[in-house]
């Protein structure tokens, strides 16, 4: 995965509100209502630019399925190549000092084996043994989890971003958090209108402790 080029973003950012500056007027309803709303056009370019190399996916397809978010994409499981579909719902957040916690509702998951592979994995798939229904129990069989999984079990998966090491010891994360958290935390995550919605919950009344928290970081 390549590293984004803030320049470059800042430019095609500013490049996609002179075609859309309708964006601006729905940036600003987001924020009276506690929204913050990104385009899927800005996830789909994101994707693009930055999910890249020999063994990235390929063929990336990401769509809005509110209040889910449908990806579609060409992996290699096994030596087989196959063409994976999934809907996933964020349906619990919990971040504190300790954790960034994310249930996730996985529906809908198809599997096609792309070509003649001939494979075991491919001739499980297509004798149609697998329970597609709990896709989440699929991801056990993972020859190697990411670090992030906490626990995989019939259509919800719970990832931990804390438990990558990149995140938790990141210097620039352990500053923000005393003074984001006691202000603002996350409610909800969704897809509407061909958006991508992050849903704030503010909490006036822990500006003191944030203060407190930017004070003693200086």
């Amino acid at each position: 995965m390549s590293k984004p080029n803030p320049k470059q973003l800042l430019r095609v950012a500013g490049n996609y509100l002179k075609a859309h500056p309708e964006e601006l007027w729905r940036a600003v309803k987001g924020a009276a209502g506690a929204r913050f709303g990104l385009p899927m056009d800005a996830l789909r370019y994101l994707v693009r630019e930055l999910v890249t190399g020999e063994k990235a996916p390929k063929d990336v397809v990401i769509e809005a399925a509110p209040p889910g978010l449908r990806a579609s994409l060409t992996v290699a499981a096994m030596g087989t190549p196959l063409r994976v579909s999934v809907i996933v719902y964020v349906e619990e957040i919990d971040i504190t000092m300790e954790t960034m916690r994310f249930v996730l509702r996985l529906e809908g998951l198809t599997l096609k084996v792309l070509g003649d592979a001939n494979t075991p994995i491919a001739g499980f798939i297509k004798s149609g043994a697998l329970d597609l229904s709990k896709p989440a129990n699929l991801v056990n069989i993972l020859p190697k989890k990411p670090a992030a999984l906490v626990d995989a079990k019939d259509d919800l998966v719970t990832i931990d971003l804390m438990k990558i090491p990149k995140i938790a010891e990141n210097p620039k994360v352990k500053r923000a958090l005393p003074i984001l958290l006691p202000v603002v935390g996350l409610s909800a995550i969704q897809t509407r209108d061909d958006h991508f919605d992050v849903h704030l919950k503010l909490r006036a009344g822990g500006v003191p402790e944030a203060i407190a928290a930017a004070r003693a970081a200086v």
